[in-house]
């Protein structure tokens, strides 16, 4: 199965003297370093409920001034999240504009101005700037070896809770930062849960798509199919469920290990 093309990305610019204060009371991480110097920051948005919205990249170059933060977001998500942060907004002195500039992606030898993506070494850097450019890359491969969830596939608005997905391990969400809309059941989910579900990888024989449900051989059902490259998928399964042969439509899947 050969590797779908990168979905389209949307830079916005988050800029005024409350900019990192307003993300700081919103998203999953902790933002407030970017008000010292460069740097990347991924993050989510979550409804009250604590379930996920959107994730994006929060970035600060070195050429932009304190208060002036790019919003790096998958296109698709980009309109829902920009209305939600006009409603968020109220009095704050903020300006949220799109912005003309692009991101470029790599795994080699990083150029000037790159920025280490902080989710895993293996999904190298971000770079933005006038042009967009990717490397020959396979971002899927190293997503389904690496346990990294992305929307749509594992990341699901309204329905995902971000620890079952690996935010915690990919350093995404803070617990030491306060408020932010969801915090309170994220922290419970940390701290008082046994988590009895959660991102895995499967060995995958034949072909299904993103979302198909996983089954037991005695019809119960044990997860949600997401990415698939190479014969190896990743899925959201019942931790109690793992053992023995699972299906996803015509495909049949087994634990790794």
């Amino acid at each position: 199965m050969t590797a779908s093309p990168p979905a389209p990305r949307e830079i916005w610019q988050i800029g005024g003297e409350d900019s990192v204060s307003f993300l700081q009371g919103l998203v999953t991480n902790d933002v407030l370093p970017l008000s010292r110097g460069p740097g990347l920051v991924w993050a989510a948005l979550l409804n009250p409920q604590g379930k996920y919205l959107a994730d994006f990249f929060v970035a600060r170059r070195a050429e932009d001034p304190a208060g002036v933060l790019l919003l790096d977001i998958d296109a698709r998500l980009a309109p829902g999240v920009m209305r939600l942060m006009q409603l968020y907004r109220l009095r704050a002195a903020v300006q949220i504009a799109r912005s003309p500039l692009a991101v470029s992606r790599g795994t080699g030898p990083a150029p000037a101005g790159a920025l280490a993506d902080p989710r895993h070494p293996a999904l190298g850097w971000r770079l933005y700037g006038e042009g967009a450019a990717e490397d020959p890359t396979d971002w899927e491969a190293i997503r389904v070896g690496h346990l990294i969830p992305e929307y749509p596939a594992e990341l699901r608005p309204n329905e995902s809770y971000i620890l079952e997905q690996g935010f915690e391990r990919l350093h995404g969400v803070d617990f030491r930062k306060g408020c932010y809309v969801g915090q309170e059941v994220t922290a419970r989910m940390k701290h008082k849960t046994d988590l009895r579900k959660g991102l895995v990888r499967l060995k995958i024989e034949g072909a299904a798509e993103p979302g198909t449900a996983i089954t037991l051989p005695d019809g119960r059902e044990a997860g949600v199919l997401g990415t698939v490259s190479g014969g190896r998928a990743l899925a959201q399964m019942r931790f109690d469920r793992l053992a023995g042969p699972l299906e996803a439509g015509a495909a049949r899947l087994e634990a790794e290990g």
